[in-house]
């Protein structure tokens, strides 16, 4: 069992290290492996609609998702964490997320989650927003006791938001606990649901 976690934060060392790095520990006594993806702090290339991912080319044109792709291929759950900017996920975060998740084909059925944390609002309209990649995905979402957030303008902050860490652990104990239930199917002879053979897209503008 190995879980990706994303550091959406273009401070490799602030608050959402923080609070991934609680998920981390429980993570580790669940007997998971873990692997942290930081996006950087350097500027992120949105999607350009180039099609190419999807035209032969079969990866993204721009390399920073590929490599994300290929190790997260071989993980068997996600947790994207991101600070709020403006009631939202960091922009570059976003900008990433939409060109892997366009490009990928290895994120259905992989139980997955978003945490977010901020100085004092905005956490609900950002998880809201990132979940969306989840559940366009094929992707069960784990959920906590409480929202995933946590509070604090600095990491020494979030080390005082106790209810935050906890839904964060338990978070991670949720995780690991889905990721054995996909197991222990798998293993019993349960497949994955098996796709409807044509996906019908809608177009609301009459002929």
């Amino acid at each position: 069992m190995k879980v990706m976690l994303i550091n959406g934060s273009p401070n490799e060392n602030g608050c959402t290290r923080a609070v991934l790095a609680e998920i981390e520990k429980i993570l580790e006594e669940e007997g998971a492996q873990r692997e942290i993806f930081h996006i950087g702090n350097k500027p992120v290339q949105g999607c350009t609609a180039c099609g190419k991912c999807k035209d032969g080319l079969g990866k993204c044109v721009f390399n920073d998702v590929n490599v994300f792709l290929e190790r997260f291929e071989k993980c068997g759950a996600l947790i994207v964490g991101s600070p709020v900017y403006y009631a939202g996920p960091n922009g570059a975060l976003s900008a990433f997320l939409d060109r892997a998740f366009f490009a990928g084909k290895c994120f259905a059925y992989k139980p997955a989650a978003a945490v977010a944390c901020a100085r004092r609002a905005g956490t609900t309209a950002a998880l809201d927003r990132l979940n969306k990649y989840f559940t366009i995905s094929n992707m069960p979402v784990v959920s906590s006791q409480y929202w995933n957030m946590a509070h604090g303008s600095k990491p020494e902050d979030v080390a005082k938001d106790l209810e935050g860490l906890q839904t964060m652990r338990v978070l991670a104990r949720n995780t690991v606990w889905l990721m054995k239930l996909i197991e222990a199917g798998k293993l019993a002879g349960i497949p994955f649901p098996k796709p409807e053979a044509t996906r019908h897209r809608t177009n609301f503008i009459d002929d």
